[in-house]
């Protein structure tokens, strides 16, 4: 596998980059003041514009290792931080990473999730040379289900109660996708635009 960090990556709406101390204000007005955003998620509300500071302080100082892989998700049409999307377990024995990520909500039911979950698995398999992604989420919570179906990863299970998150203990829904699979959707993708 290829440790390359956080890189910038690009698509056609979106910047994902490695975030910066002057991120807090736009990670705390745009997601991590939210209720609704942390509702399925690990982390608490952010209380202040500070708490956010101090994540990103650590954030930030993590880029240090190569192998840390979290991106913040730029809008490109306001140059705002609207979200963030990382490699939140690694396997390195069988080169697998799980993905987790989260957007403001002004931003959902746009796609732009897709298109930055679509943009880390392609880095992950052609540049950083992992063999599978995953991810997960509550079962209470769909529509990220629907983000990694429409990224292109395949549902492989429900596991019961083997999560917890700001409802507590919860069943998670397994999604994935490996890299033949990729590599063989991203050929019929591109047969068909030609």
């Amino acid at each position: 596998m290829n440790f390359l960090g956080s890189v910038v990556l690009e698509t056609e709406r979106l910047v994902l980059r490695q975030f910066h101390r002057g991120d807090a204000h736009d990670m705390y007005h745009n997601w991590a003041n939210s209720g609704h955003v942390t509702r399925f998620l690990t982390w608490p509300v952010h209380k202040t514009e500070a708490d956010s500071g101090e994540i990103l302080d650590v954030w930030v100082k993590d880029y240090e290792n190569p192998k840390n892989f979290n991106w913040c998700i730029e809008w490109k049409e306001n140059h705002q931080a609207i979200g963030s999307i990382g490699v939140v377990h690694m396997n390195e024995e069988i080169e697998a990473a799980e993905i987790g990520y989260c957007i403001g909500e002004e931003y959902w039911r746009k796609g732009i999730m897709t298109e930055a979950l679509k943009a880390v698995m392609g880095f992950l398999f052609e540049k950083a040379g992992f063999n599978r992604v995953c991810a997960r989420h509550d079962t209470n919570n769909p529509n990220s289900g629907r983000v990694m179906k429409a990224a292109g990863m395949q549902y492989e299970g429900t596991m019961r109660q083997a999560g917890k998150n700001n409802t507590g203990i919860c069943d998670c829904a397994l999604y994935a996708i490996t890299k033949d699979l990729y590599v063989n959707s991203s050929s019929v993708m591109m047969s068909l635009s030609e």
